[in-house]
């Protein structure tokens, strides 16, 4: 991948992780009146560790980058299926995995930013039957 497709992933990475380490009440301020399913966030979150791993490749992510979001990875590997069922915003309140992603995505962004707040992304609508 060229430089530009290698820093856009890099953005990605860092917004996927800026939420992932938000404090709870954030990441529901975040979340509004919006349903996201939690099998979503975990399908999201399982590809940036995979994407990661290509940046890895080309040394486009330093190897402490890696070994925190390889960390996160096998966490969220850990969310079996029933526990991927429902609305984000209740698993974030009921499984404490979440909270320990939540670990594991702060200590990514100190390390790779030197502070874990930062901005949320934004929230994009799906898309509606309306025009």
């Amino acid at each position: 991948m060229n430089q530009l497709g290698d820093a856009n992933l890099r953005t990605w990475t860092l917004r996927v992780t800026a939420l992932l380490a938000a404090d709870t009440r954030d990441q529901l301020a975040w979340l509004g009146e919006h349903e996201l399913e939690t099998k979503d966030v975990v399908e999201e979150v399982e590809l940036m560790c995979r994407v990661s791993e290509g940046l890895a490749e080309r040394a486009a992510l330093e190897p402490e980058d890696q070994r925190h979001l390889r960390a996160i990875g096998r966490r969220i590997g850990e969310i079996d299926a029933t526990r991927r069922v429902g609305l984000w915003d209740s698993a974030l309140a009921t499984d404490s995995a979440w909270d320990d992603i939540r670990s594991l995505a702060r200590q990514f962004l100190l390390t790779r930013l030197g502070d874990w707040h930062q901005p949320l992304p934004r929230l994009v609508r799906p898309p509606t039957d309306d025009h």
